[in-house]
């Protein structure tokens, strides 16, 4: 079973991933901040991560950054509510392999991270 952490300040939008995630086999590990995302990505190596941009304290662009520190193969896909080309840009480049545009769609959702999991060259 793949693990996949949810990371977001929105209580209401981690259980509501979390529950789509299980739904369809997955196991969803929960951090509220970056922070947090960090310290949980140490100790579980998930298999991808949905992470939002804006969050308080450590916002999702430093902790993708550390987490693809910690391991240059990490798959982040980003979670954003605002639609912001340079901000979208700057996670691409830091190492996020997709951003998803907030309210997001099951369907959307589940295909991005399929394909990132799914995605075998060791290139990336």
């Amino acid at each position: 079973m793949n693990k996949v952490m949810i990371v977001d300040d929105s209580v209401f939008m981690r259980e509501h991933l979390a529950k789509i995630l299980a739904r369809q086999g997955y196991e969803p590990i929960l951090a509220m901040n970056g922070h947090e995302a960090v310290r949980i990505y140490r100790q579980s190596a998930p298999s991808a991560v949905l992470m939002d941009i804006t969050m308080p304290g450590r916002d999702g662009l430093d902790a993708l950054l550390e987490i693809r520190q910690l391991d240059p193969k990490a798959k982040v896909i980003m979670l954003t509510a605002l639609n912001q080309e340079a901000t979208i840009k700057r996670a691409m480049h830091l190492g996020a392999w997709d951003y998803l545009t907030k309210p997001i769609s099951p369907d959307r959702l589940l295909a991005s991270l399929e394909r990132v999991l799914n995605y075998t060259d060791v290139a990336h």
